[in-house]
């Protein structure tokens, strides 16, 4: 039985009922940083124990239980103060992207409003990677502040600490004071752990030579093998790179048979060997013309490369999003087809593999096109194997934000949430534009929340926009894609179709569900998922190939 309980430290959580004690469903996803009062009032909250800023130290005062500056800001003129900035420091509000001061601006506005606000001492600027503008938060009061150290996908955080021009020798002055004392005390202790420290580097080291010198014979099968020599000669020493992922970087290659081939290097080896030959059994035992073939692989010693087909029209976001090339220069005809594609390959995982395969990263980046604009589905590095006989999976949060199905909140997934995702991505191909998008702020930077409302109103029409003919001329078809697309962003996961019944609709065989829920969460309330992934083992997408 699941249950809400609102707990001694006054937050709420989700349980499950177990054999001895209740489990906390959410305790390896929200971690006790993530909430607004986890420390006092200005403190740093990371890994559970709290911190002062180095411009601040801990208060005396027993009612506060927080952070005082140590040179108090005074309201004598913004010139006679500073900022000072604190890389990766985040804040629980940014899930609600309506708390922001100032949206769409830059780090200098939003120290500027700061320093025109007597009352400010702190102020956030937390900005998308893919975007140059961001959003400025001025909290009152300034609840806990988190710093875990945790590398963010997509966005990226600063705190900028407001100082009178004098502080800087009087903070540098006691910081030195309490090192001082700290260094003394604690000698002895940075001895014993590293002592310990260095004995665990060891033993890893010997454990990470052993694995890099297993040529894996045994386990890797059916797949052909090739020399890290003959893969040095076929790239051109690694000369022509069209990529790069977590996992490492990606390039082109010509085998001696004159086939063309995307070569991607595991750099420092980060997957693991059980990750490693997860990734080659599940892409290598599966043959489906609209799924990245995997051509060979590499495993000799510390060198670990995968060899796939070459896609010569690079990845789909490079077309729909205008990025190298001449935006919505794909007709509707090649739209749809990609749309069509892309479902017909995750029916395929889904439905007609030995064990069920959800690929949990469903996005234009991960969708390659070849010399006919033929869709495959690319990057199986977070993918996981079902079994037929299981109806869900737990798993630690994985993909990437704003193609993260809502139910994530939960640890239990299906291969709906591919289903979900994949209704983002049919939207940004029918829409031309990005999940999220602030340069379509007046209307809605959010295209699902658009999209729900039009739909809603009947006025799906309006998504299509003026800047293609060819949709315009196919509006009727279009329109009903978009319906298509809504049907699979149902909130609950039950009210989605399969891929299978979505490729039916597409091609005709089958009519869209008319009774559909218009309350899919939109990009605000999914930020909330994307705070929970930074807390998580986040992966990054490895790109097999570069637009040509």
């Amino acid at each position: 039985m699941k249950f809400l309980r609102y707990d001694y430290d006054g937050y709420i959580r989700a349980y499950i009922e177990g054999s001895d004690q209740p489990k906390n469903l959410l305790a390896d996803f929200i971690s006790s940083c993530d909430y607004p009062t986890a420390c006092g009032s200005l403190e740093l909250c990371a890994n559970g124990f709290c911190s002062c800023p180095g411009s601040f130290r801990k208060s005396n005062d027993q009612q506060n239980n927080g952070c005082v500056e140590v040179s108090p800001v005074e309201c004598n003129g913004q010139r006679s103060h500073k900022m000072v900035r604190v890389s990766d420091v985040y804040y629980f509000n940014y899930v609600d992207i309506d708390a922001a001061a100032l949206r769409g601006t830059d780090e200098e506005s939003c120290q500027e409003l700061c320093l025109k606000n007597c009352s400010c001492k702190v102020v956030l600027f937390c900005y998308f990677t893919n975007f140059s503008s961001g959003d400025c938060y001025l909290p009152s009061p300034v609840l806990s502040l988190i710093n875990d150290g945790k590398e963010r996908s997509g966005y990226e955080s600063s705190a900028f600490i407001k100082l009178p021009n004098d502080a800087e020798k009087s903070t540098e002055s006691t910081a030195a004071r309490r090192i001082g004392i700290i260094a003394g005390s604690t000698s002895g202790a940075f001895l014993l752990i590293a002592l310990s420290v260095g004995i665990l580097i060891a033993f890893n080291r010997k454990q990470a030579l052993q694995e890099n010198n297993d040529d894996y014979s045994e386990e890797i099968s059916g797949l052909p093998r090739f020399s890290y020599k003959r893969l040095k000669v076929a790239t051109g020493n690694f000369q022509k790179k069209l990529g790069q992922g977590g996992f490492g970087s990606v390039y082109e290659g010509v085998l001696q048979d004159g086939q063309k081939v995307a070569v991607k290097v595991l750099e420092g080896f980060g997957q693991g060997k059980k990750e490693f030959l997860a990734e080659i059994q599940t892409i290598g035992s599966i043959h489906h013309v609209n799924l990245v073939r995997l051509v060979g692989v590499c495993a000799e010693k510390e060198h670990k490369l995968l060899i796939y087909d070459f896609m010569s029209n690079g990845s789909l976001d490079k077309w729909i999003f205008g990025t190298g090339y001449t935006q919505f220069t794909l007709d509707w005809k090649i739209r749809k087809r990609i749309i069509h594609d892309i479902a017909k390959g995750l029916a395929y995982l889904h439905e007609e593999c030995m064990q069920r395969i959800v690929h949990l990263d469903v996005k234009p980046q991960n969708i390659l096109l070849d010399d006919d604009f033929c869709a495959k589905v690319s990057d199986f590095g977070l993918a996981k194997l079902v079994d037929k006989d299981q109806s869900q999976i737990v798993t630690r949060i994985r993909g990437t934000p704003g193609y993260l199905a809502p139910e994530w909140f939960t640890a239990f997934i299906t291969e709906k949430a591919d289903v979900y995702s994949f209704g983002v991505v049919a939207m940004e191909i029918l829409c031309g534009r990005k999940n999220l998008d602030y340069s379509h702020s007046l209307e809605s930077p959010h295209l699902l929340s658009l999209l729900m409302k039009k739909a809603e109103n009947n006025q799906l029409i309006d998504m299509i926009g003026n800047y293609n003919d060819d949709l315009q001329c196919n509006t009727s078809e279009v329109v009903r894609m978009m319906k298509l697309a809504v049907w699979c962003l149902q909130s609950d996961f039950t009210l989605r179709p399969s891929m299978s019944i979505v490729v039916k609709v597409i091609e005709g065989t089958m009519d869209i569900e008319s009774h559909l829920d218009y309350s899919v969460p939109n990009s605000q309330s999914i930020a909330a998922i994307k705070r929970v992934t930074d807390t998580t083992n986040t992966l990054f997408p490895s790109i097999l190939s570069g637009p040509r």
